[in-house]
């Protein structure tokens, strides 16, 4: 087993490998690779601001030395982040941006592109690396498509879960479900990872200051969501990875939902368990981006929470708030909860890792 320079075994649950539609040409048909190289499609990245970090939405020290962007090249990365911090495993979350969930329109080419994504991430990460995990992209605006996808790729020994994005589609709707349903028989978890545009949170808000430090509603509007929906009672396998909205928002609404859940069950009757039994049961938060706790602070989250066993470490590598395993953590925590958190908590979320 690898570890950290302080000896704890890491599964990082929050990497992001990079593509561009160039990378994915030789993996797509026609017409749809005819579209991009001779009609010049694209889906433009359509964020309004700039990143105020001097590499943009990277870190500099990320870029490869070549000047390809960051996450591009596996070397670099085995370089930097595997063998640096240690690694285990980890688990790429991916960078095609915006995700093919969130087309808005032509479900077709949408896809088509998640089917060549899933095709290059295997033979070029994947199959490179033995510590290295995918994670299955759909076109989830069509759930028929999305389960032909899952059903080509999900049993992949190194597939994990199935990426849904966090924009303006919430999960829990039963038109979503024989998703779930497909998650179930190849053994995927669901992942959920943030993308733009946030539209549950009031669309872009004047600053990116503001949106960075709302991401975490837009997670919680999804487990609300999802758990009200009764998605886990109807599907009691499966599990649900919060990624890159931290954890400390988990306790509060745990609370919140299980007040909720008191006075306003009759409208849920298919919720047979209390909420934050729920959460406790089938979901997990990945650490990042954690803000800079004390251990007493921790302690104190951990007990709301009632367990120690749903928050997983991530990095985000490599974007500029980048959390290193040596310094994102309290440094004098008990080695069982470092255990839990570095590595055994993912292991145990994961199926595939055991």
């Amino acid at each position: 087993m690898s570890t950290t320079k302080k000896g704890i075994g890491l599964i990082d649950t929050d990497i992001h490998e990079r593509v561009s539609y160039k990378d994915l040409l030789p993996y797509l048909e026609q017409p749809w690779r005819r579209y991009i190289t001779d009609c010049n499609w694209t889906q433009e990245k359509h964020m309004p601001y700039t990143q105020p970090a001097v590499a943009g939405v990277d870190r500099a020290d990320a870029r490869v030395p070549d000047g390809r962007p960051a996450g591009s090249d596996l070397g670099f990365m085995q370089e930097q982040l595997l063998d640096e911090c240690g690694h285990e495993y980890g688990i790429l979350t991916g960078a095609l941006d915006p995700s093919p969930s969130s087309m808005h329109g032509w479900y077709e080419m949408a896809t088509a592109l998640a089917s060549a994504y899933n095709d290059w991430q295997i033979e070029n990460w994947l199959e490179k690396d033995p510590r290295l995990y995918g994670s299955v992209h759909i076109a989830a605006q069509d759930p028929k498509a999305a389960v032909r996808e899952i059903e080509r790729v999900g049993d992949h020994p190194k597939m994990v879960q199935i990426l849904l994005p966090i924009d303006d589609i919430l999960w829990g709707d039963p038109f979503y479900h024989p998703i779930y349903e497909a998650a179930e028989k190849h053994q995927l978890m669901i992942g959920m990872h943030h993308n733009e545009p946030p539209v549950h949170f009031g669309k872009w808000p004047r600053y990116f200051i503001e949106w960075h430090t709302l991401i975490p509603t837009a997670h919680m509007n999804q487990v609300t969501n999802m758990i009200f929906s009764g998605v886990f009672e109807k599907f009691n396998n499966l599990k649900l990875m919060m990624i890159e909205g931290g954890f400390t928002y988990a306790p509060f609404l745990m609370r919140k939902m299980d007040q909720q859940y008191k006075d306003l069950r009759h409208e849920v009757p298919w919720v047979k368990r209390m909420p934050s039994d729920i959460v406790r049961e089938h979901l997990c938060f990945t650490t990042q981006p954690l803000e800079e706790l004390r251990q007493w602070e921790l302690m104190q989250m951990l007990e709301q929470m009632g367990s120690d066993e749903i928050i997983a470490f991530s990095t985000d590598y490599p974007h500029w708030d980048y959390d290193s395993p040596e310094r994102a953590l309290p440094p004098r925590l008990d080695e069982e909860l470092k255990r839990n958190i570095f590595s055994e908590n993912a292991r145990r979320f994961y199926p595939k890792l055991r």
